[in-house]
C-alpha cells in the first residue's frame, strides 16, 4: 500500500468534525474500505504485470538477435 494513501486517509480522519451525522466508526469504516479498494486494485495490476512476464519467460530467445540483410 502506498503511504500517500496512508497519510490522505489518516489527514481526513483527522479533519473530521465530531460534530457531523456521520459517526467515526462509519468515516472510519469508508476510509478502510476505499483503502482496501485501491490495493486490490494494486494488487489486480501486479498480478497481469506476473502474466506477462509469465508469457514472455516461455521464449527467452525472442527479440535477442537481429536479422540484417545487406
Amino acid at each position: 500500500m502506498e503511504l500517500g494513501n496512508l497519510n490522505l486517509a489518516l489527514g481526513t480522519l483527522t479533519a473530521y468534525d465530531t460534530d457531523s451525522s456521520v459517526s467515526t466508526g462509519s468515516l472510519a469504516y469508508a476510509v478502510g474500505t476505499e483503502m482496501l479498494g485501491k490495493e486490490l486494485d494494486m494488487v489486480q495490476d501486479m498480478g497481469a504485470a506476473m502474466i506477462q512476464m509469465m508469457e514472455r519467460s516461455v521464449t527467452p530467445e525472442l527479440g535477442g538477435n537481429i536479422d540484417v540483410y545487406v
